[in-house]
């Protein structure tokens, strides 16, 4: 028998349910993703630690579980909200239902109610913390503890703990993959371009990466504030130094900018789904992107030997950087999205012609 649930937004607003997933309280930072498909790649998304995601597409889970799909091992966020859940998939290549996944993952959702109200909040007054939970009795204190709630250790927690060899038939290069909470499509992007891959935890020197003798570096995305990372920042710094191709997405686009002094700030509901604009400023083209981010590189702290490559169709903020005294440049969006869309993934062929010079 279906359960209540509730979910209680800072703000002291709380919204009626139904349970489905795992039964269990979970508190996190409220954000809500735009895509219409890719479901599967939400949930595995490692961008996501410490978050409770909001679905705004209506129906969720309507092709079912694909392990093949997935981004990570496992999922990462707090907990699920969806509008419908399908419990009667259709996809040839359908393993199971979402509803069972959750609670394999100890992932708890909340479906049946209003999503659009929730995101409408968001937008309005900006991310804030939640909980999702199955009663009212304690809503002083439940909001005491939302309020003091804070995603912290986030690389930390979802970078790979060990390194991790991708080969490539035929490979021609050899690329070192920093993992700060990396989507499984990068690394399959370059082998698919013949590039053999080394996957490296976080917290991996620039000597240790240098030992490995790569052709290039790519920098990954990943979750949390990027101004926690010093340490990575510095460590990055000193790699630029060796002149390595270089690539970084997300927050490896964030990291890569603070490391020659660029800062980072929080926007105020962040950019997450498949259809945000980014627009290339040497040839004014708009492309669709899929993107997952809290934080910007802000433009006006960017330095010289750095220029804007791409910059959002909606608010103007950075997307992209390239530089001109080292071989290496970032995107705040997704080129490798599966879900889609697929149109900046000549990134990848951009990298591997750097690496070819």
């Amino acid at each position: 028998m279906s359960r209540k649930a509730y979910l209680i937004l800072e703000n002291g607003r709380t919204f009626e349910g139904t349970s489905f997933g795992a039964e269990k309280e979970a508190v996190g930072e409220l954000v809500f993703t735009t895509a219409m498909t890719g479901y599967l790649e939400t949930l595995t998304d490692p961008s996501y630690y410490g978050q409770v995601v909001i679905q705004t597409f209506p129906l969720i889970g309507n092709y079912g579980v694909i392990p093949s799909d997935f981004e990570s091992k496992h999922p990462a966020l707090k907990a699920y909200i969806v509008r419908n859940r399908c419990q009667e998939p259709s996809n040839f290549r359908c393993e199971g239902i979402l509803d069972t996944f959750l609670k394999d993952e100890g992932i708890p959702g909340i479906y049946d109610l209003d999503t659009r109200a929730i995101t409408r909040i968001v937008r309005e007054y900006g991310v804030m913390n939640c909980k999702v939970t199955y009663s009212l009795d304690n809503l002083e204190k439940d909001l005491e503890q939302i309020r003091s709630y804070k995603v912290t250790n986030a690389v930390a927690s979802v970078s790979s703990g060990e390194r991790e060899e991708l080969k490539a038939e035929n490979a021609k290069r050899r690329v070192v993959l920093w993992d700060f909470g990396a989507k499984g499509n990068i690394a399959r992007e370059l082998v698919k371009r013949g590039c053999d891959v080394t996957v490296v935890p976080a917290n991996t020197t620039a000597e240790e990466i240098l030992a490995l003798k790569p052709d290039g570096i790519m920098l990954s995305n990943g979750p949390g504030d990027p101004q926690e990372n010093t340490q990575i920042i510095s460590e990055l710094k000193k790699l630029c130094e060796s002149k390595l191709p270089t690539f970084g997405i997300c927050l490896g686009h964030q990291l890569l900018a603070m490391s020659q002094g660029a800062k980072t700030h929080k926007l105020k509901y962040g950019h997450r789904g498949a259809n945000q604009p980014a627009t290339e400023t040497e040839t004014g083209r708009v492309y669709i992107t899929s993107q997952n981010h809290g934080y910007a590189v802000m433009s006006e702290t960017l330095p010289k030997n750095a220029r804007e490559s791409f910059v959002n169709g909606n608010d103007g903020t950075c997307e992209g950087v390239s530089y001109n005294d080292m071989p290496a440049f970032s995107v705040q969006f997704h080129p490798e999205a599966c879900g889609g869309p697929l149109d900046t993934a000549f990134l990848f062929d951009r990298f591997i012609s750097m690496m070819d010079q």
